[in-house]
């Protein structure tokens, strides 16, 4: 289970590329969590769907590079480095997404990143 998971989260991670909110909530549960840490978690799909939907209207293109990436049954844990273009500012992002999986679809999806790296990169 955990090799079909980590190809799951392989297109996950490439689609965000398409900057398309429908395409990337196809990947999730019907009842999904999102943790962008150290915000709060946006429980449920429209609070998922709203959460994605805020980055990606202010990106202009965006790159996640999978630098390692493993699975444990239903648990993948993904190392990536996110180059975004955002209103005229690039940032590349270290961050760690650990996802949740139930029957191949996203349940909760965790970041952990620094986030100065990124209010730097944006300012």
């Amino acid at each position: 289970m955990s090799t079909d998971n980590i190809a799951v989260i392989r297109a996950f991670c490439a689609d965000f590329s398409h900057l398309d909110t429908d395409r990337m909530m196809a990947y999730f549960t019907g009842s999904p969590t999102y943790h962008n840490m150290p915000g709060p978690p946006a429980v449920g799909t429209e609070a998922v769907r709203a959460t994605i939907q805020r980055f990606l209207s202010s990106w202009q293109k965006t790159d996640w590079d999978l630098l390692n990436i493993a699975g444990n049954g239903d648990v993948v844990f993904a190392e990536r480095l996110d180059r975004t273009d955002s209103n005229g500012k690039h940032v590349d992002l270290p961050c760690v997404g650990v996802f949740e999986m139930e029957n191949g679809k996203i349940r909760t999806w965790r970041d952990y990143f620094d986030l100065a790296t990124y209010t730097r990169a944006m300012a």
